[in-house]
């Protein structure tokens, strides 16, 4: 796994994807920094509660030739002839890509820095915040190496991983529509509302516990809790072990 870690971490750097990742995270975060900076209330926490929803964009660019790539040269086939366990190949890829995010995490330390100079307070909801980026930054890491493996192109990876992770950021929009369309539905029709919006809670209840950002929200106000961190780990090794089996189906079917 460490072989396989060290190659693709230094690979990020022999390759234009670790540079555009570093250049645009460090424009983002810069960019919100200076804005929080002018207006003279700077506030690490919304700073990077806001960088998380840019994962949309930057993930799949560091996630998506993970896998891809491999299968379209047709080195995919060494996975399954080395001596390293499948499993170990999927986490060093993902523990590569990790990897990078926490050296892009340097920009954010940089302006903790800056922060702390200017008489600026780095508070608890600034490292809950910090708690919050890795764990979100691995789940949808892994959702990205899913993705990956299930390609060989690039783009579509790419797309793949985009659209799960901006449903997952749209995820408390479709809750309250779907509360919203209930109500609708049962005045229309004359049906009990009552009813019918306890109804629509109970969907949008099921819908916001599949919500990783709804759970981890309490974090930006300094309300620490295992639970939300447990379900990020938790879909993390799910997405990694379904990486795993789509590598596996695809070793037994060409065996």
């Amino acid at each position: 796994m460490l072989a396989v870690f060290k190659r693709e971490f230094l690979s990020y750097f022999r390759s234009p994807v670790g540079y555009v990742a570093l250049a645009l995270f460090s424009f983002l975060s810069g960019y919100i920094f200076v804005s929080l900076f002018g207006s003279g209330e700077v506030n690490l926490a919304v700073e990077i509660n806001l960088l998380t929803r840019y994962f949309m964009i930057i993930i799949p660019i560091i996630t998506m030739g993970l896998f891809s790539e491999d299968k379209k040269r047709g080195t995919e086939v060494l996975y399954y002839s080395s001596p390293v366990s499948l499993f170990s190949v999927v986490m060093g890829k993902f523990l590569a890509a990790l990897s990078l995010f926490a050296v892009l995490f340097v920009n954010v330390i940089i302006h903790m820095i800056i922060t702390a100079m200017y008489g600026g307070v780095v508070d608890i909801n600034a490292w809950g915040s910090v708690i919050v980026y890795f764990f979100l930054a691995a789940l949808f890491i892994a959702i990205g190496v899913f993705a990956s493996a299930l390609t060989d192109n690039q783009i579509i990876a790419a797309i793949i991983s985009f659209v799960i992770i901006l449903a997952i950021n749209l995820l408390s929009y479709i809750s309250g529509m779907a509360q919203s369309a209930a109500t609708t539905i049962a005045t229309s029709l004359g049906s009990d509302v009552d009813k019918v919006n306890t109804i629509g809670e109970r969907v949008a209840a099921v819908i916001n516990w599949f919500d990783p950002l709804e759970k981890t929200k309490n974090f930006l106000y300094g309300i620490f809790s295992v639970a939300p961190l447990i379900f990020c780990l938790s879909f993390t090794l799910v997405f990694l072990f379904l990486t795993y089996r789509v590598l596996e189906k695809k070793r037994w079917s060409q065996g």
